[in-house]
Protein backbone atom coordinates (compact mmCIF):
# COMPACT_ATOMS: atom_id res chain seq x y z
CA UNK A 1 0.00 0.00 0.00
CA UNK A 2 1.45 3.21 1.08
CA UNK A 3 5.70 3.44 1.39
CA UNK A 4 6.27 6.88 2.97
CA UNK A 5 9.58 5.55 4.35
CA UNK A 6 10.47 4.75 1.02
CA UNK A 7 9.30 7.29 -0.71
CA UNK A 8 11.00 9.98 1.31
CA UNK A 9 14.53 7.87 0.35
CA UNK A 10 13.48 7.92 -3.58
CA UNK A 11 10.97 10.83 -4.26
CA UNK A 12 7.61 10.28 -6.38
CA UNK A 13 8.59 11.39 -9.18
CA UNK A 14 7.62 9.21 -12.50
CA UNK A 15 9.99 5.73 -11.67
CA UNK A 16 11.55 6.61 -9.28
CA UNK A 17 9.68 4.79 -6.35
CA UNK A 18 8.84 2.07 -8.39
CA UNK A 19 12.83 1.26 -9.77
CA UNK A 20 12.87 1.49 -5.53
CA UNK A 21 10.46 -0.88 -4.80
CA UNK A 22 11.49 -2.94 -8.00
CA UNK A 23 15.30 -3.20 -6.63
CA UNK A 24 13.66 -4.78 -3.29
CA UNK A 25 12.06 -7.45 -5.27
CA UNK A 26 8.55 -6.40 -4.95
CA UNK A 27 5.62 -5.93 -7.25
CA UNK A 28 5.54 -2.49 -7.85
CA UNK A 29 2.46 -0.17 -9.00
CA UNK A 30 3.03 3.38 -10.70
CA UNK A 31 -0.04 5.64 -9.51
CA UNK A 32 -1.37 8.59 -11.92
CA UNK A 33 -1.71 11.30 -11.44
CA UNK A 34 1.75 11.70 -10.48
CA UNK A 35 1.64 15.08 -8.35
CA UNK A 36 2.99 14.75 -4.99
CA UNK A 37 0.95 15.22 -2.00
CA UNK A 38 2.99 18.35 -1.01
CA UNK A 39 1.95 19.62 -4.53
CA UNK A 40 -1.50 19.19 -3.40
CA UNK A 41 -2.00 22.30 -1.31
CA UNK A 42 -5.81 22.01 -1.76
CA UNK A 43 -6.59 18.31 -1.59
CA UNK A 44 -3.14 16.22 0.56
CA UNK A 45 -5.57 13.82 1.68
CA UNK A 46 -7.23 13.29 -1.55
CA UNK A 47 -4.68 11.91 -4.15
CA UNK A 48 -5.59 13.08 -8.40
CA UNK A 49 -6.34 15.53 -9.83
CA UNK A 50 -6.18 19.06 -8.56
CA UNK A 51 -9.56 20.55 -6.94
CA UNK A 52 -10.17 23.36 -8.00
CA UNK A 53 -12.94 26.10 -7.23
CA UNK A 54 -15.14 27.73 -10.13
CA UNK A 55 -13.87 30.90 -11.02
CA UNK A 56 -16.50 32.72 -9.62
CA UNK A 57 -15.34 32.24 -5.91
CA UNK A 58 -13.31 34.72 -3.74
CA UNK A 59 -11.21 32.98 -0.99
CA UNK A 60 -10.17 35.28 1.95
CA UNK A 61 -7.84 33.71 4.72
CA UNK A 62 -6.68 35.29 7.82
CA UNK A 63 -4.88 34.63 10.72
CA UNK A 64 -6.37 35.41 14.22
CA UNK A 65 -3.66 35.83 17.22
CA UNK A 66 -4.86 34.35 20.41
CA UNK A 67 -3.14 35.37 23.55
CA UNK A 68 -1.97 32.59 25.75
CA UNK A 69 -3.90 30.08 23.19
CA UNK A 70 -3.22 28.49 20.10
CA UNK A 71 -4.16 31.09 17.03
CA UNK A 72 -6.84 30.29 14.80
CA UNK A 73 -6.61 30.21 11.03
CA UNK A 74 -9.88 31.59 9.31
CA UNK A 75 -11.33 30.82 5.67
CA UNK A 76 -14.32 32.44 3.76
CA UNK A 77 -15.32 30.96 0.11
CA UNK A 78 -17.84 33.81 -1.26
CA UNK A 79 -19.83 31.51 -3.97
CA UNK A 80 -22.67 32.49 -6.65
CA UNK A 81 -24.92 30.73 -4.07
CA UNK A 82 -23.65 32.19 -0.55
CA UNK A 83 -20.66 32.06 2.08
CA UNK A 84 -18.86 29.29 3.24
CA UNK A 85 -16.50 29.71 6.03
CA UNK A 86 -14.24 27.41 8.82
CA UNK A 87 -11.97 27.73 10.97
CA UNK A 88 -8.93 25.68 12.65
CA UNK A 89 -6.55 25.60 15.96
CA UNK A 90 -3.34 26.75 14.74
CA UNK A 91 -1.77 23.87 16.43
CA UNK A 92 2.44 22.95 16.70
CA UNK A 93 1.80 19.89 14.33
CA UNK A 94 -0.47 21.74 11.87
CA UNK A 95 1.34 20.69 8.28
CA UNK A 96 -0.39 23.67 6.19
CA UNK A 97 1.55 26.52 7.10
CA UNK A 98 -0.72 29.92 6.85
CA UNK A 99 -3.59 27.99 5.09
CA UNK A 100 -6.41 26.25 5.24
CA UNK A 101 -6.64 23.13 3.26
CA UNK A 102 -9.99 22.02 1.18
CA UNK A 103 -9.65 18.27 2.34
CA UNK A 104 -7.23 17.22 4.80
CA UNK A 105 -7.61 14.90 8.12
CA UNK A 106 -5.89 17.41 9.80
CA UNK A 107 -8.90 19.45 9.43
CA UNK A 108 -11.04 16.93 11.60
CA UNK A 109 -9.49 16.92 14.79
CA UNK A 110 -8.70 20.95 14.65
CA UNK A 111 -11.85 22.53 13.47
CA UNK A 112 -13.38 25.24 15.37
CA UNK A 113 -15.97 25.82 12.42
CA UNK A 114 -16.72 23.30 10.06
CA UNK A 115 -16.81 24.29 6.37
CA UNK A 116 -20.38 22.25 5.45
CA UNK A 117 -22.90 22.21 8.80
CA UNK A 118 -26.14 21.47 6.64
CA UNK A 119 -28.29 21.28 3.84
CA UNK A 120 -28.52 25.43 3.31
CA UNK A 121 -24.33 25.03 2.54
CA UNK A 122 -24.67 22.62 -0.17
CA UNK A 123 -25.56 24.78 -3.24
CA UNK A 124 -22.45 26.98 -2.17
CA UNK A 125 -20.26 23.95 -1.71
CA UNK A 126 -21.46 22.55 -5.13
CA UNK A 127 -18.95 25.73 -6.50
CA UNK A 128 -16.15 24.49 -4.65
CA UNK A 129 -16.26 20.85 -6.44
CA UNK A 130 -15.60 21.59 -10.32
CA UNK A 131 -14.87 19.62 -13.25
CA UNK A 132 -11.32 19.25 -14.24
CA UNK A 133 -10.35 22.01 -16.02
CA UNK A 134 -9.23 21.52 -20.02
CA UNK A 135 -5.46 22.55 -19.41
CA UNK A 136 -5.20 19.69 -15.69
CA UNK A 137 -6.97 17.55 -19.07
CA UNK A 138 -4.44 18.53 -21.59
CA UNK A 139 -1.90 17.70 -18.48
CA UNK A 140 -3.03 14.30 -17.29
CA UNK A 141 -3.40 13.47 -20.73
CA UNK A 142 0.34 13.75 -21.24
CA UNK A 143 1.25 12.78 -18.12
CA UNK A 144 -0.34 9.56 -18.78
CA UNK A 145 1.01 8.38 -21.98
CA UNK A 146 4.55 8.90 -20.47
CA UNK A 147 2.94 6.54 -17.32
CA UNK A 148 1.79 3.93 -19.64
CA UNK A 149 4.56 3.45 -21.66
CA UNK A 150 6.77 3.26 -18.38
CA UNK A 151 4.47 1.16 -16.69
CA UNK A 152 4.62 -1.23 -19.97
CA UNK A 153 8.40 -1.41 -20.40
CA UNK A 154 8.91 -2.38 -16.27
CA UNK A 155 5.56 -5.05 -16.35
CA UNK A 156 3.66 -2.89 -13.50
CA UNK A 157 0.67 -2.39 -12.64
CA UNK A 158 -0.88 1.24 -13.72
CA UNK A 159 -3.32 2.67 -10.88
CA UNK A 160 -5.48 6.19 -11.09
CA UNK A 161 -7.09 7.50 -8.76
CA UNK A 162 -8.16 8.33 -5.83
CA UNK A 163 -11.93 8.17 -6.11
CA UNK A 164 -14.43 9.34 -2.82
CA UNK A 165 -17.20 8.84 -1.22
CA UNK A 166 -17.97 9.54 2.70
CA UNK A 167 -15.00 10.42 3.36
CA UNK A 168 -15.47 13.89 1.72
CA UNK A 169 -18.12 14.59 4.46
CA UNK A 170 -15.66 13.82 6.98
CA UNK A 171 -13.18 16.16 6.30
CA UNK A 172 -15.60 19.26 5.53
CA UNK A 173 -18.47 18.13 8.20
CA UNK A 174 -16.33 16.73 10.64
CA UNK A 175 -16.10 12.81 11.34
CA UNK A 176 -18.91 12.60 15.01
CA UNK A 177 -20.86 15.38 12.82
CA UNK A 178 -21.34 13.38 10.16
CA UNK A 179 -21.96 9.80 12.02
CA UNK A 180 -25.18 12.01 13.80
CA UNK A 181 -26.07 13.70 10.46
CA UNK A 182 -26.36 9.32 8.78
CA UNK A 183 -28.38 9.09 12.16
CA UNK A 184 -30.82 11.68 12.42
CA UNK A 185 -30.66 13.79 8.88
CA UNK A 186 -29.72 11.11 6.57
CA UNK A 187 -31.23 12.97 3.83
CA UNK A 188 -28.73 16.15 4.23
CA UNK A 189 -26.15 13.45 4.04
CA UNK A 190 -27.39 11.82 0.86
CA UNK A 191 -27.37 14.90 -0.85
CA UNK A 192 -23.65 15.86 0.13
CA UNK A 193 -22.71 12.09 -1.04
CA UNK A 194 -24.41 12.78 -4.44
CA UNK A 195 -22.96 16.07 -5.13
CA UNK A 196 -19.39 13.84 -4.32
CA UNK A 197 -20.57 11.30 -6.34
CA UNK A 198 -21.55 13.40 -9.99
CA UNK A 199 -18.27 15.17 -8.97
CA UNK A 200 -16.40 12.25 -8.65
CA UNK A 201 -17.61 10.76 -11.88
CA UNK A 202 -16.28 13.82 -13.79
CA UNK A 203 -12.84 12.99 -12.02
CA UNK A 204 -13.29 9.40 -12.96
CA UNK A 205 -14.09 9.85 -16.51
CA UNK A 206 -10.81 11.39 -17.20
CA UNK A 207 -8.73 9.76 -14.94
CA UNK A 208 -9.94 6.18 -16.57
CA UNK A 209 -9.12 7.66 -20.13
CA UNK A 210 -5.01 6.87 -19.43
CA UNK A 211 -6.18 3.88 -19.51
CA UNK A 212 -5.25 2.39 -16.65
CA UNK A 213 -5.38 -0.84 -14.97
CA UNK A 214 -6.76 0.04 -11.44
CA UNK A 215 -8.93 2.77 -10.17
CA UNK A 216 -8.56 3.12 -6.49
CA UNK A 217 -11.06 4.71 -4.40
CA UNK A 218 -10.66 5.40 -1.19
CA UNK A 219 -13.26 4.24 1.61
CA UNK A 220 -11.35 4.88 4.59
CA UNK A 221 -14.30 6.48 6.55
CA UNK A 222 -17.39 4.56 5.34
CA UNK A 223 -16.63 1.43 7.49
CA UNK A 224 -19.04 0.27 10.02
CA UNK A 225 -17.10 2.35 12.72
CA UNK A 226 -18.61 5.07 11.07
CA UNK A 227 -22.17 4.23 9.61
CA UNK A 228 -24.94 1.27 9.82
CA UNK A 229 -25.07 -1.15 6.93
CA UNK A 230 -28.58 0.10 6.43
CA UNK A 231 -27.01 3.56 5.70
CA UNK A 232 -24.07 2.18 3.30
CA UNK A 233 -27.32 -0.28 1.67
CA UNK A 234 -29.17 3.08 0.85
CA UNK A 235 -26.43 6.08 0.52
CA UNK A 236 -22.97 4.34 -0.72
CA UNK A 237 -23.59 1.37 -2.34
CA UNK A 238 -25.91 2.48 -4.97
CA UNK A 239 -23.16 5.27 -6.68
CA UNK A 240 -19.84 2.84 -5.48
CA UNK A 241 -22.14 0.44 -8.30
CA UNK A 242 -21.89 3.35 -11.03
CA UNK A 243 -17.99 4.21 -10.50
CA UNK A 244 -17.75 0.29 -10.37
CA UNK A 245 -19.74 -0.04 -13.49
CA UNK A 246 -17.94 2.72 -14.98
CA UNK A 247 -14.79 1.99 -14.02
CA UNK A 248 -15.41 -1.68 -15.73
CA UNK A 249 -17.27 0.05 -19.15
CA UNK A 250 -13.39 1.47 -19.30
CA UNK A 251 -11.67 -1.75 -18.88
CA UNK A 252 -10.38 -1.12 -15.18
CA UNK A 253 -10.45 -3.18 -11.88
CA UNK A 254 -11.81 -1.81 -9.26
CA UNK A 255 -10.49 -1.62 -5.75
CA UNK A 256 -12.03 0.16 -2.96
CA UNK A 257 -9.67 0.84 0.58
CA UNK A 258 -11.31 -0.17 3.99
CA UNK A 259 -9.12 -0.84 6.86
CA UNK A 260 -11.82 -1.06 9.45
CA UNK A 261 -15.62 -1.91 10.40
CA UNK A 262 -15.74 -4.41 6.77
CA UNK A 263 -17.58 -7.27 7.79
CA UNK A 264 -20.86 -5.84 7.70
CA UNK A 265 -20.29 -4.89 4.34
CA UNK A 266 -19.11 -7.47 2.27
CA UNK A 267 -22.29 -8.47 0.64
CA UNK A 268 -22.53 -4.80 -0.12
CA UNK A 269 -18.61 -5.11 -2.12
CA UNK A 270 -20.33 -8.43 -3.83
CA UNK A 271 -23.16 -7.01 -5.31
CA UNK A 272 -21.38 -3.58 -6.52
CA UNK A 273 -18.98 -6.29 -8.56
CA UNK A 274 -15.89 -4.36 -6.54
CA UNK A 275 -12.68 -6.04 -7.96
CA UNK A 276 -10.12 -5.51 -4.99
CA UNK A 277 -10.34 -4.80 -1.12
CA UNK A 278 -7.03 -2.93 -0.05
CA UNK A 279 -6.26 -2.36 3.96
CA UNK A 280 -7.21 -5.48 5.54
CA UNK A 281 -5.71 -5.06 8.57
CA UNK A 282 -5.99 -8.27 11.36
CA UNK A 283 -4.57 -5.84 13.96
CA UNK A 284 -5.78 -2.44 14.49
CA UNK A 285 -9.03 -3.09 12.03
CA UNK A 286 -12.21 -3.95 13.98
CA UNK A 287 -14.87 -5.95 11.98
CA UNK A 288 -11.99 -7.54 9.86
CA UNK A 289 -11.25 -10.98 10.31
CA UNK A 290 -9.10 -12.62 7.92
CA UNK A 291 -10.98 -16.33 7.39
CA UNK A 292 -14.38 -14.46 7.47
CA UNK A 293 -12.85 -12.05 4.55
CA UNK A 294 -11.73 -14.79 2.49
CA UNK A 295 -14.46 -17.51 3.02
CA UNK A 296 -17.14 -14.88 2.07
CA UNK A 297 -15.78 -12.52 -0.81
CA UNK A 298 -12.47 -14.61 -1.56
CA UNK A 299 -14.08 -16.05 -4.65
CA UNK A 300 -14.63 -13.52 -6.39
CA UNK A 301 -12.68 -9.79 -4.82
CA UNK A 302 -8.99 -9.91 -4.38
CA UNK A 303 -7.68 -8.93 -1.06
CA UNK A 304 -4.97 -6.69 -0.87
CA UNK A 305 -3.10 -6.47 2.68
CA UNK A 306 -2.97 -8.98 5.18
CA UNK A 307 -0.39 -7.35 8.21
CA UNK A 308 -0.56 -4.55 10.13
CA UNK A 309 2.04 -1.45 8.99
CA UNK A 310 2.07 0.45 12.07
CA UNK A 311 2.22 -2.14 14.78
CA UNK A 312 4.16 -5.08 13.48
CA UNK A 313 6.46 -3.50 10.82
CA UNK A 314 6.61 -0.43 12.21
CA UNK A 315 7.10 -1.31 16.08
CA UNK A 316 7.06 -5.33 16.06
CA UNK A 317 9.68 -8.53 16.93
CA UNK A 318 11.33 -10.16 14.23
CA UNK A 319 9.62 -13.41 14.92
CA UNK A 320 6.33 -11.22 15.09
CA UNK A 321 6.82 -9.98 11.49
CA UNK A 322 7.54 -13.25 9.96
CA UNK A 323 4.61 -14.84 12.14
CA UNK A 324 2.19 -12.10 10.81
CA UNK A 325 3.29 -12.57 6.84
CA UNK A 326 3.29 -16.37 7.59
CA UNK A 327 -0.33 -15.89 8.78
CA UNK A 328 -1.62 -13.94 6.03
CA UNK A 329 -0.61 -16.15 3.43
CA UNK A 330 -2.10 -19.20 4.94
CA UNK A 331 -5.29 -17.61 5.49
CA UNK A 332 -5.17 -14.71 2.55
CA UNK A 333 -3.45 -17.02 -0.32
CA UNK A 334 -2.85 -18.15 -2.32
CA UNK A 335 -4.52 -17.11 -4.95
CA UNK A 336 -6.67 -13.86 -5.14
CA UNK A 337 -4.42 -12.54 -2.79
CA UNK A 338 -1.52 -9.27 -2.28
CA UNK A 339 0.32 -9.15 0.25
CA UNK A 340 1.11 -5.33 1.54
CA UNK A 341 1.27 -3.81 5.08
CA UNK A 342 -1.54 -1.67 6.24
CA UNK A 343 -1.92 1.14 5.59
CA UNK A 344 1.31 2.82 5.73
CA UNK A 345 4.96 2.26 6.44
CA UNK A 346 5.93 5.20 7.18
CA UNK A 347 8.60 5.57 10.52
CA UNK A 348 12.35 5.89 9.12
CA UNK A 349 13.72 4.14 12.12
CA UNK A 350 16.29 1.31 12.09
CA UNK A 351 13.84 -1.30 13.26
CA UNK A 352 11.18 -0.31 10.60
CA UNK A 353 13.96 -1.15 7.77
CA UNK A 354 15.27 -4.44 9.70
CA UNK A 355 11.23 -5.63 9.53
CA UNK A 356 10.85 -4.61 5.94
CA UNK A 357 14.08 -6.83 5.27
CA UNK A 358 12.02 -9.32 7.30
CA UNK A 359 9.00 -9.18 5.57
CA UNK A 360 10.54 -9.18 2.34
CA UNK A 361 12.59 -12.25 3.47
CA UNK A 362 9.57 -14.34 5.08
CA UNK A 363 7.60 -13.84 1.90
CA UNK A 364 10.20 -15.33 -0.19
CA UNK A 365 10.34 -18.19 2.15
CA UNK A 366 6.68 -19.00 1.50
CA UNK A 367 5.78 -17.65 -2.09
Amino acid sequence: MLFTALVDRADETLGKLVDAELQMGLDSRLLIPLTSRHEQVEHPDLWGLPVRCDPRVTVRQWREYVHGNEDILHKEYLTPAGVLNTSVRLTRDWPHGERIPLMSDFLVPRSTKRLVTGPEDLQALQFLLTEPAEPDIVHFQREARQARAFADERGVLLAGGWGVGLDVAAWLCGIEETIVAAMERPAFVEDLLEIVHRWEIQRMEVVLSAPVDLYIRRGWYEGCDFVTPHFFRRAILPRLKKEVALAHERGAKFANIISSGTLPLLDCYLEAEVDVLIGIDPVQGTHTNMQIIKERVGHRICLWGGVSGSITVEMGTEDEVREAVREAMRVLGPTGFILSPVDNVREVTPVTWRNVDTFIDEWRRHW
